[in-house]
């Protein structure tokens, strides 16, 4: 040592990290860092997915990380105060592994040690894989999520989880997507949820990240043809027939990336506009307001994309009866071998019933009070096909009826496109968002 130097001073009894405190924290923080080390690698090579499988390996593991650091002074300090009241230093306890009943004890623990972390990691990514699912999603909230869940069960996207569109990518999406899940639970265990749960407008990630996933919008620019089926209140259920030419880059034109239009909004549900900005590919810049009004709203814009229009993707319910049998009967669900079928079950499904259950029977009456001269068995398909078109519809449990969740890819009963091609939103020049339906396609 150099003249002069002072020796570095040394706790009584040895280093004051020997403790159990200090060395369980090191244990902690080197198996947390062997996990993130290995979850990563796993992420990296595309192993592991999901939003909720990054909450635990960016989230949960570095917490217990951290965790375990702390930890690592905490024994200090703890040993620390022991000491300076006298108790002896720690020590390792005496393990003889000469002894047969030790070596036994030792191979018994670290057995068990295996196990429970076998255990322990089976059961966490079995924990995110079901938290991630459907099913957690729309059975644990029962009463609640019940009209969504089924809703998403007949669904073009019955097959894609909840939380592929629910909650956004990167760790601030699932802090948020979890501390909304906390919330939502308070209001369950409380029965503080509302009826019906409003629609998330502007609560949900943008299309952007959820759902140009599996879509580009306008690509290919093609032409699709859909004929629509409606059936009429007479005897014979007469079918009509309404076919349409649909112009994909016309219709998908205001979500390309070319494109930027944004709106200003006077409702939750976004149904009234009173102003629109588009700018163009060249970045020429157009306003647009509507009747009445001079200048644009102060206050962020919403930009435009898939979900403004396609606003119910995975959760569609018919906009009315009459629709609804419309689908059934073009299906094949609800046959038309029946006369007057289509008008009955419109009016037996006009009726409010207290319930589901309640519903079952007051269709079942109708329609077997009405077709009492018919075959049972063509009755009885009648019966059950139209008690389930109720079912996927109309919640009174959660006041959820016909026409409560707007969808504004319909044009007839949802004000749609209208709610900007009105030719009543207009330039400082006077150029009209012009109300033409052969803009997006054509009837045939």
């Amino acid at each position: 040592m150099a003249p002069g130097a002072r020796e570095p001073m040394r706790a009584p009894g040895g280093a004051l990290s020997r403790n159990p405190w200090s060395i369980g924290g090191a244990v902690v923080t080197t198996v947390a860092a062997v996990a993130f080390i290995t979850f990563a690698s796993l992420e990296a090579f595309g192993l592991i997915v999901g939003p909720y499988a990054n909450l635990l390996g960016y989230l949960l593991v570095p917490a217990v990380f951290v965790a375990g650091l702390l930890l690592i002074p905490f024994g200090m300090w703890r040993e620390g105060v022991r000491r300076r009241r006298g108790a002896p230093a720690w020590s390792w306890p005496a393990v003889d592994l000469g002894r047969r009943r030790t070596r036994q004890i030792v191979a018994v623990v670290l057995l068990l040690t295996i196990v429970n972390l076998g255990i322990v990691a089976v059961a966490s990514v079995g924990a995110v894989q079901y938290t991630e699912s459907t099913k957690f999603c729309g059975q644990v909230c029962h009463t609640p999520m019940t009209p969504e869940f089924t809703a998403h069960m007949f669904s073009p996207h019955a097959e894609v989880d909840c939380v592929s569109c629910h909650v956004s990518p990167g760790a601030g999406g699932m802090v948020h997507a979890k501390l909304n899940g906390t919330r939502q639970l308070y209001l369950l265990a409380t029965n503080g949820f509302r009826r019906p749960i409003p629609e998330p407008v502007g609560r949900i990630p943008g299309a952007v990240d959820t759902c140009a996933h599996c879509h580009t919008p306008g690509r290919p620019n093609i032409e699709l043809t859909r004929t629509f089926l409606s059936y009429g209140d007479d005897e014979k259920n007469t079918e009509s027939a309404t076919t349409l030419t649909l112009h994909m880059a016309a219709n998908h034109w205001h979500a390309q990336s070319g494109t930027r239009v944004e709106y200003a909004s006077t409702d939750a549900t976004n149904a009234t506009i009173p102003y629109m900005r588009v700018t163009d590919a060249r970045g020429q810049v157009v306003e647009y307001f509507a009747e009445g009004v001079t200048a644009a709203p102060a206050g962020p814009l919403h930009r435009m994309d898939c979900l403004d229009c396609h606003n119910r993707p995975a959760h569609t319910f018919s906009a009315a009866p009459d629709k609804a049998v419309d689908a059934a009967m073009a299906s094949g669900e609800l046959g038309r071998d029946l006369p007057f079928l289509h008008r009955e079950a419109v009016a037996a499904l006009t009726k409010e019933y207290p319930s589901q259950a309640a519903a079952d029977v007051g269709i079942a009456t109708h329609l077997r009070e009405f077709y009492t001269a018919a075959s049972a068995p063509a009755v009885d398909r009648a019966v059950s096909a139209v008690q389930q078109v109720y079912r996927r519809n109309v919640f009174p449990e959660m006041k959820v009826g016909w026409g409560t969740y707007v969808n504004q890819l319909d044009h007839v009963s949802t004000p749609g496109c209208f709610r900007c091609h009105d030719d009543n939103h207009k330039s400082r020049d006077g150029k009209a968002v012009r109300q033409d339906c052969e803009l997006c396609h054509r009837v045939q």
